[in-house]
């Protein structure tokens, strides 16, 4: 029995202060409503969140850039013929496909 006590591993089981110690940080990874697996699921949605805001930023410059072509009517025409196929009344319009393009 006097082995057994003199054992390090003995003597950190019947520690208190090590039991309160080990129970806190299981607590605090696993258990807690602001536990370490939430938090880092949260720090992967953060960071998939901001990969998309820079995404729709870029989104948003190139949209803000067709605007501003936009405001000649020239090119709204253009922009329109090509872009929804809309033509003047008296005209007809034919879609010309490639053998390399059709799917």
């Amino acid at each position: 029995m006097k082995k057994i006590r003199e054992n390090p591993w003995f003597k950190l089981a019947t520690n208190v202060y090590a039991l309160i110690g080990i129970f806190f940080v299981i607590w605090m990874v696993f258990l807690d409503t602001n536990s370490l697996m939430i938090y880092l699921s949260l720090e992967k949605k953060l960071s998939e969140l901001e990969r998309q805001k820079i995404s729709l930023e870029k989104d948003i410059e190139k949209d803000k850039k067709t605007l501003i072509q936009l405001s000649d009517s020239i090119a709204m025409e253009r922009y329109a013929r090509e872009r929804y196929l809309m033509k003047r009344k008296n005209e007809d319009v034919y879609l010309i496909e490639y053998a390399d393009s059709i799917n």
